[in-house]
C-alpha cells in the first residue's frame, strides 16, 4: 500500500492507523516486552495495512545502536537545580523512557569549555538521540545536531522558523490569559516581568501580554515592562526597577513562578499587600505557586506532558533514520494547551 503521500509508508503513519505515538511503534518493531498485547496487535494490524518496512539504513544503523539519549541541558547546573520546571521535564522524560531499553545521560552546557567536550561527544555519535531543553535563540548547539545528523527534539523552537521538530506549550495564549484574568478583576496599570528575551517562549508571552492590553483599549506602557532571567534574584531585580519607575502599578505578570516569588519579596519589603494594593500571577503552576503565601494565581503549562511527547518524537526519528532530506520535510512543531489556574493572590 502506498503512504498518503505516495512514497513508502512511514513510522508516523503507522502511529496514525494505530493510534498510538511515534515511539510505541518503535518499541513494537524493536520487540520491546513492555508493550501490551493489545498495543501490539494494533501496531502489527497498521504495518500489515500499510506495508510498511524499516529501511535498509535504519537496520544497518541498528548494529551500531548505543541505546542511550542525552538530555542536554545548556544552562548552568544551579538553574537546572532550582526551577521546577526542570525536574517536572525531567519527570516526564523519565517515565516515557521506563518502557525502553534506553538509558538516559544528563548533561549540562552551561559554558564554552562544556560546549566544546559536548560538541565532541555528540560527534563521536555516542548516543542515538539528544532532547535539547531551555534553548536561546544564538545557541549552536540544534544546528550542530542537524549538521551531524542527531535526531533531535527542543523543548520549543528558537523562533518561528524553526527547522528542528519541537515541543512546547502555548506561550502566547498563557500570556494572554494571565492579563485577560487580571483585566477582569478591574487592574489597569499592569506590569510584566519577562523571561530572557532571547529565548521564544519568553517572547510570546510579551505578545500575550501586549495583545490582551490592545484588545481591552489599552497600550502596553514600556515602562510596565521588566526583563527577568527566569530566577528569583531576577525577579526582585525587576520589581524594584518596576517600582522606582511606576509606583501606581497594581498588578504584576511574572513570567515564572520562580520571579513572582522575588517580585512578591520585594513587594512585602516595600508594604505592598498582595492582592489588596498588587495583584500578582506567576507562570508554571509549579510547587512554588501552590506553597506561596498567599497562594499564587499561576499559567499551567504541561511540563511533564512536555517530557513525554518530546520522548515519544525522538524515539520515533530514532526508528525512522531516513536521508535527511526527507527527515526535513516532516518536522514537527508540537504545541500543548495552558490554563490560568486562580488562587488568592489575583
Amino acid at each position: 500500500m502506498r503512504s498518503r503521500s505516495g512514497g513508502r509508508p512511514t513510522l508516523e503513519e503507522v502511529a496514525a492507523r494505530a493510534g498510538v505515538g511515534r515511539g510505541t511503534v518503535s518499541r513494537v518493531i524493536n520487540g520491546s516486552p513492555r508493550v501490551s498485547d493489545a498495543t501490539r496487535a494494533a501496531v502489527e494490524a497498521a504495518v500489515a495495512e500499510l506495508g510498511y518496512v524499516p529501511n535498509t539504513a535504519a537496520r544497518a544503523l541498528a548494529a551500531n545502536r548505543t541505546d542511550a539519549i542525552a538530555l542536554v541541558v545548556p544552562e548552568p547546573e544551579t538553574r537546572f537545580f532550582a526551577e521546577p520546571y526542570f525536574s517536572d521535564m525531567l519527570k516526564g522524560v523519565g517515565a516515557e523512557l521506563s518502557d525502553t531499553e534506553m538509558q538516559l545521560l544528563l548533561i549540562f552546557a552551561g559554558g564554552d569549555r562544556e560546549r566544546r567536550r559536548l560538541a565532541q561527544y555528540l560527534a563521536a555519535h555516542r548516543v542515538d538521540g539528544v532532547l535539547l531543553v531551555s534553548v536561546h535563540a544564538d545557541d549552536p548547539l540544534p544546528d550542530l545536531l542537524a549538521q551531524l545528523e542527531i535526531p533531535a527534539v527542543i523543548s520549543g523552537p528558537r523562533s518561528a522558523a524553526e527547522t528542528l521538530t519541537s515541543v512546547d506549550s502555548d506561550n502566547y495564549g498563557g500570556g494572554r490569559s494571565a492579563v485577560e484574568h487580571l483585566l477582569s478583576r478591574g487592574r489597569r496599570k499592569i506590569a510584566h516581568i519577562t523571561g530572557r528575551l532571547d529565548v521564544y517562549g519568553a517572547q510570546r508571552r510579551v505578545d500575550g501580554y501586549r495583545d490582551a492590553l490592545r484588545d481591552a483599549g489599552q497600550e502596553a506602557d514600556e515602562l510596565l515592562i521588566e526583563p527577568g532571567d527566569f530566577t528569583e534574584e531576577g525577579g526582585r531585580r525587576a520589581m524594584t526597577k518596576l517600582l522606582g519607575r511606576r509606583p501606581d502599578l497594581d498588578a504584576v505578570f511574572a513570567g515564572s513562578d520562580v520571579m513572582a516569588a522575588g517580585a512578591r519579596q520585594v513587594l512585602r519589603e516595600e508594604g505592598r499587600r498582595i492582592p489588596d494594593d498588587v495583584a500578582l500571577v506567576g507562570y508554571d503552576d509549579s510547587a512554588i505557586a501552590r506553597h506561596m503565601d498567599p497562594p499564587l494565581t499561576s499559567v499551567r503549562q504541561p511540563i511533564e506532558e512536555m517530557g513525554r511527547r518530546m520522548i515519544d518524537l525522538l524515539l520515533g526519528e530514532i526508528a525512522d533514520r531516513r536521508p535527511a532530506v526527507s527527515r526535513d520535510l516532516e518536522r514537527r512543531q508540537v504545541v500543548l494547551a495552558t490554563e490560568l489556574v486562580t488562587r488568592t493572590s489575583s
